[in-house]
């Protein structure tokens, strides 16, 4: 199962010039996966980066423009900037077979869990 996230709960950080959103998360555990669904709004999907490096597993994004080019935005409520989140994988999954599936601003990643490494007889030698 995923872990506490190793970044901070708020749901936007400001100390950069964009705004940083932290998605909210659901995490499903069945007994061959995890099922990650994160809410990503405006998210444009070519900026979606999902890595997994070691344990810790990082997914960030950038917000598409919320109004088209050549146009003067007259009122906005809806604000421009990245997302970014990031969870301690406490189980072994299976990297090679993690999909990520982005639609309708909703991010489903599906992490298979590791097939464990059956037990085995280690031989001892006499020296």
């Amino acid at each position: 199962m995923a872990d506490q996230e190793t970044n901070g709960s708020a749901a936007a950080e400001t100390t950069r010039d964009v705004p940083v959103f932290v998605p909210p998360t659901d995490i499903i555990e069945t007994e061959s996966s995890l099922l990650m669904v994160l809410d990503v709004p405006g998210a444009d999907p070519d900026s979606l980066d999902v890595t997994l490096d070691k344990r810790v597993l990082r997914i960030a994004a950038r917000s598409a423009s919320s109004h088209p080019e050549g146009c003067t935005l007259q009122h906005a409520e809806y604000r421009d900037g990245n997302y970014e989140r990031s969870f301690v994988i406490s189980e072994p999954v299976d990297a090679a077979k993690i999909e990520a599936v982005f639609k309708d601003g909703v991010l489903r990643l599906t992490l298979p869990k590791a097939t464990p490494a059956p037990a085995a007889k280690i031989p001892v030698k006499a020296a």
